[in-house]
């Protein structure tokens, strides 16, 4: 028969409830029969017990020997008191004493889930603190521990001749196997309270072979992942920096603060310290680091010079309530080419900058400061922008406005360089949208602005750009535009599924702008294409303006069936007016008609996704933009691919010509083993870009690997080649080695 006794009953017949209170003597034990049945007992259910205290419990059968003051549970026993799992098929309590002895499959579940098992098992009355013979020891983050003996006190485990490691100790097929690593040491104690794991006199095995004798190790465990301790080292090979090792170490210095400090140790080169500190305040999460050494660097001029070079980095995101919020950014270099030398990143220009702002239930504002470092051969200091301030306002007034939608936005810019053009400029305008569906189905937006520009700029001669520039002093501007949307969507049952076929026409009238005498800082980049055709200015940033009267027409189809999807627009636009210098010749908007643009899109479920972007030339239908992107294949087992060419012929800064071809992939094999590769290739001939000097194929950077994980290593090795150059930053080959431990390093 199966016993579950009340708890309080049980746990005075064990002896395991408080012995009483300093001030009040404990009640007096009632006598349990020798044959296993439990005498019925009154309890005061308002008694107050110590969580703590309370035993629930579960036998086949209980007896208790009077002569020894001896309790015994036998068949499937259970005993949980205060977080604390005991599970035997024996389980005996000295009442003298106040020892539990288990025996038989015995296994002890803490509060943090970690298990102990073992033949025989000693333990006090709390089930806390004991010895336990031939242990084995699982933790919660699937790490184990096995042992001849152990002793647990204060839920520090102690284990005698011992053996740890977090890998699977049998196949897929259910057999045993030798794990792939393992520590056997004299001594190996667990703290789950420090989330730390110590040995004394271990040997490291790799495959069952020892490779490493270590006196004394420590590591973190535990699912936390706040413990201090070494990471995982990298280890590479570069052409001008020799053989490097990185050795990260981990300081955690607060449950939401922590510190890395990296030595960087180099055979070419002195060695380099890096830094990074995180910290949590209440507001949100904080950033800083960076890296310092001493080398030689070689300057525009060809000259090598030694002298300090580091690297500074800071960002952070704090919520200051639920309407404001600050974000910012700050990287700085001491040269150009420390970033890419050490391998740290490959950005040109570095972008500094903290943002101000509010969301309001129908509001927002922004207030930043941005400053930019240049690290281009031909970058000068002195004509790099500094832009501060830039404030930002919109409003959307929830009110209805003649039947539509009002938005109201200002926005306001200084641009200073030391050497070079200055730039003010505030606008705002109103927006009014409202949108109606006919009887037909048809949906007509009509579109109402108006928007003023003040802008005031000086040194206009300092601009290298001439086109760009505007003219000194104040200028400004009144924009009215209306515009009427109107959308037609035809759909049915097609091929299986739902097609869709939706037609677009708009005409949009409006003041011309007075380009000519406006400073262009943030509307250079003009193209063309299907995400700016409907737009009422196709220009990006507020700088440019294309006015003038245009009618754009084109037309949108989706065919949607289960699991996939196809999605293909396009179009076209006419201006009414012939004025042919706000758009340079290739932008595709010079003339009056524009050139055809479109996109296409093909997704198969989450195994295929494909688009592809185009512009042709109205005239002779040449292909002056073709981009494609296609990601096939699964989470493991995939490639990317990725094209883009540019034939536009416009000789600009931000618009030059460009072909490109973008591979990369990855294959999973036999279970843990995969190889990955990518590669970047310019296509770009001196026929596209005569400043090129390529000669139409010419590789910019490739990788292939080999790696392997399993539950508890990782091994992978990266051949990387580099076929750029800038001063001290040589192309060349690098090779890393990267090797990851379970808990070994984190």
């Amino acid at each position: 028969m199966r016993l579950r006794p009340s708890l309080l009953l049980i746990g005075v017949a064990l002896g395991t409830l408080a012995r009483g209170a300093a001030a009040q003597e404990a009640p007096a034990a009632p006598a349990i029969p020798s044959d296993g049945t439990a005498p019925v007992e009154i309890v005061d259910p308002t008694a107050e017990v110590d969580a703590d205290q309370v035993i629930d419990f579960a036998a086949d059968t209980l007896s208790y020997a009077d002569d020894s003051d001896i309790v015994t549970a036998s068949g499937n026993v259970i005993i949980v008191r205060g977080g604390y799992r005991l599970r035997a098929q024996t389980v005996e309590y000295d009442r003298g004493t106040g020892v539990v002895e288990a025996r038989g499959n015995v296994i002890v579940i803490d509060p943090g889930g970690n298990q102990a098992f073992g033949d025989r098992v000693e333990l006090t009355e709390s089930l806390r603190d004991g010895a336990i013979d031939n242990i084995l020891l699982v933790l919660q983050d699937g790490g184990r521990l096995a042992a001849r003996s152990g002793t647990r006190t204060d839920g520090r485990s102690q284990l005698n001749r011992a053996v740890y490691s977090p890998c699977d100790i049998d196949d897929s097929d259910g057999c045993p196997k030798v794990p792939v690593w393992q520590i056997k040491a004299v001594r190996i104690v667990h703290d789950p309270a420090r989330e730390r794991m110590t040995y004394r006199h271990a040997y490291f095995e790799i495959f069952g072979v020892p490779i490493l004798y270590l006196p004394s190790l420590s590591h973190p465990v535990g699912g936390s992942g706040n413990a201090s301790g070494l990471l995982v080292p990298d280890i590479r090979l570069d052409r001008s920096l020799g053989l490097e090792l990185q050795v990260p170490y981990y300081f955690s210095l607060a449950p939401n603060r922590d510190l890395t400090i990296t030595p960087y140790l180099y055979t070419n080169a002195n060695p380099m310290l890096g830094m990074e500190y995180r910290h949590l305040v209440d507001a949100g999460p904080l950033r800083v680091g960076g890296v310092v050494t001493h080398g030689t660097r070689t300057d525009s001029l060809g000259i090598d010079r030694n002298d300090v070079r580091g690297y500074a980095f800071a960002n952070g995101r704090l919520q200051h309530s639920t309407a404001w919020r600050s974000t910012f950014g700050v990287r700085l270099t001491t040269d150009d080419t420390f970033l890419r030398r050490y391998d740290i990143s490959r950005d040109d220009t570095l972008r500094n900058f903290y943002a101000l702002e509010r969301f309001g239930g129908n509001s927002y504002l922004s207030v930043e400061g941005w400053a930019f470092q240049g690290l281009r051969v031909d970058d000068r200091g002195g004509q790099q922008p500094i832009a501060l301030p830039l404030v930002d306002f919109q409003w959307r007034p929830a009110l209805d406005a003649l039947g539509g939608r009002l938005e109201v936005r200002a926005n306001s810019l200084a641009i200073t360089r030391t050497d070079g053009q200055d730039t003010q400029r505030a606008l705002a305008h109103v927006r009014w949208d409202a949108s109606r569906y006919t009887a037909m189905g048809q949906r007509v937006t009509a579109t109402a602005m108006l928007r003023g520009d003040a802008y005031h700029t000086n040194d206009t001669d300092l601009s290298p750009f001439p086109v760009y520039a505007g003219r000194d002093g104040w200028s400004g501007r009144v924009i009215p535009v209306a515009a009427l949307d109107a959308e037609w969507p035809f759909a049915g049952e097609a091929f299986g599924g739902m097609q869709t076929l939706t037609p677009r026409v708009q005409l949009v009238a409006s003041g011309k702008g007075r380009n000519a005498d406006i400073p262009n800082e943030d509307s250079r980049a003009v193209d063309l294409e299907d995400l700016n055709l409907f737009s009422l200015n196709r220009f990006p940033g507020f700088d440019r303006w294309n006015g003038g009267g245009r009618l754009t027409y084109g037309a949108r189809w989706t065919l949607d069936r289960p699991r996939w999807r196809i999605e293909a627009e396009g179009g076209q636009s006419y201006r009414f007016n012939d004025d042919n210098t706000l758009f340079p010749v290739g932008t595709g908007l010079s003339g009056n008609f524009s050139d055809f643009v479109g996109r296409s899109t093909l997704r198969i479920g989450s195994f295929v996704d494909l688009t592809h972007r185009f512009r042709v030339d109205k005239n002779g239908l040449e292909v002056r933009r073709n981009e494609i992107d296609a990601t096939i294949g699964s989470a493991r087992t995939y490639a990317t691919i990725g094209y883009v060419r540019l034939n536009r012929d416009i000789e600009l800064e931000d618009l030059q010509d460009r072909e490109e071809a973008r591979v990369g992939g990855r294959i999973a094999f036999a279970r843990y083993w995969s190889v990955f590769g990518s590669a970047i290739i310019d296509l770009t001939g001196r026929s596209e870009d005569p400043l090129n000097l390529s000669d139409g194929y010419e590789p910019v950077r490739h990788r292939i690997g080999i790696a392997y994980q399993d539950e508890c290593f990782e091994l992978g090795v990266t051949w990387r080649r580099d076929y750029t150059e800038d001063r001290d930053f040589r192309r060349g080959n690098t090779f890393l080695l990267r090797i990851a431990l379970k808990n070994l390093g984190r």
